[in-house]
């Protein structure tokens, strides 16, 4: 693949990936998708082995091919959405090339498009597409050395009980990922610490209809960009065991012991801000918020949908909710292990374009960069609220594939004539 060029320069055959190409094939645009693993390896190794989808596979898929041997409310597992985009590749015949990194993306100098330096050799690209996604570089906070002799994992590096050491466990962070996380860890007979920050927490599903559906339909998937204050709040749902609404009184009626956020580490002690009753409360007013939403909605529109009160039960406040603790000594807790479920951050180290902040995150709109001819795809909220999920990948897709097309058009326009001098008898 030595001094290869093409139109268009994908990195990353993920779900974004996939979406981009089929969008590029459909409006002629030539291509490359390079993928330095295997085809969607997040989902075959940045996940733990009993991890299903998050939304049943009717409404959790691209919109021209459905999973294969599932019932339309069923969860796929993280293997099934792996041979999922496998399939969807040999389905669009895209050209995709895995085990090719680019390790270094620069514009050129004196003409247009970009040059990529692959471990395969030097590709020439008139546009780039950054499809990496946005699980990237894990975010692990710098609260307890790793000197402790504890053992600290981040998430997407769990991948089931009987990896770890004996002993219990500190998950920290209570989104969809922590939460079943800690509840596996709880059932294979290990006390478990959960620490809980701010998080919505939809119903899984309300009177017939799944959470996905009623975002659907109240117009919340659209939503452009968090609510100030909330851009790092995570959702707190879950597909495992058939799917269930999380509930973290009931997580600790069970035996989870439910801490705030993790704040300070000395001598062994580990501190928690005085945030818990309060993050359990927003979340279950977010709940209890979306049920109202949800039957407003039924009325307006006279649909007979079954009743459920009992979904309105949240049930007795735990003690460790109301008398919270604020200091954990680690060790006299048996606690062998921290697990941070606490996100990821991004890492274009390759792309040496000048559109990120001082932070690195990307500077666009819509996935379309600052700089001229370099686009994303996959970022959270990169165009809506929906923008993570995998239909969602899909549409943000299709909206750069056609921002492309228009820069394919103004690229192709000739330059004006310029007029004949005119002579001084004009004036």
């Amino acid at each position: 693949m030595k001094n290869t060029k093409t139109e268009v320069l994908v990195v990353g055959a993920g779900q974004a990936g996939i979406a981009m190409s089929e969008h590029l094939t459909d409006r002629g645009i030539s291509h490359l998708v390079l993928e330095k693993d295997r085809i969607a390896e997040r989902w075959r190794t940045g996940r733990w082995d009993s991890l299903v989808a998050n939304g049943p596979v009717w409404h959790d898929r691209f919109p021209n091919l459905e999973f294969a041997g599932l019932d339309a409310e069923e969860f796929a597992t993280k293997d099934q959405v792996a041979e999922y985009f496998e399939q969807y590749v040999a389905k669009l015949d895209a050209p995709v090339r895995t085990g090719v990194e680019v390790t270094k993306m620069t514009r050129n100098e004196g003409r247009p498009g970009f040059t990529a330096q692959t471990s395969e050799g030097t590709i020439q690209a008139d546009y780039v597409v950054a499809a990496t996604g946005p699980f990237q570089k894990p975010a692990i906070p710098q609260i307890v050395p790793e000197t402790e002799g504890l053992q600290q994992i981040h998430s997407s590096s769990y991948r089931n009980p009987q990896q770890l050491p004996e002993g219990n466990v500190l998950v920290v962070g209570a989104g969809s990922s922590g939460v079943q996380i800690a509840d596996e860890l709880r059932a294979s007979g290990r006390q478990v610490h959960l620490a809980v920050g701010p998080h919505d927490r939809p119903p899984r599903r309300y009177r017939g209809q799944d959470f996905v559906w009623w975002l659907g339909v109240l117009n919340k998937w659209e939503m452009s960009a968090p609510p100030q204050g909330a851009e790092h709040v995570t959702i707190a749902v879950s597909g495992a065991n058939g799917g269930h609404t999380v509930n973290f009184r009931t997580l600790a009626h069970q035996g989870i012991t439910l801490v705030g956020r993790a704040s300070v580490y000395r001598d062994g002690v580990l501190e928690f801000d005085a945030d818990l009753a309060e993050n359990v409360s927003r979340g279950d007013a977010n709940y209890l918020s979306l049920l109202d939403e949800a039957d407003a909605y039924i009325e307006a529109n006279g649909l007979d949908f079954p009743e459920e009160p009992e979904a309105r039960e949240l049930g007795e406040l735990p003690a460790c909710i109301s008398d919270p603790i604020r200091q954990l000594d680690l060790a006299a807790a048996g606690i062998t292990t921290i697990i941070w479920a606490t996100g990821f951050m991004v890492d274009y180290g390759w792309l040496e374009v000048d559109t990120f902040d001082e932070r690195g995150r990307p500077k666009h709109q819509k996935g379309v960069s600052e700089e001229a001819g370099v686009y994303f795809v996959g970022l959270p909220w990169q165009s809506r609220r929906g923008s993570s999920f995998i239909w969602g990948v899909w549409h943000d897709a299709r909206y750069i594939a056609d921002q492309i097309m228009i820069q394919r058009g103004y690229a192709a326009h000739p330059p004006m004539k310029q007029p004949a001098a005119l002579s001084a008898a004009t004036f």
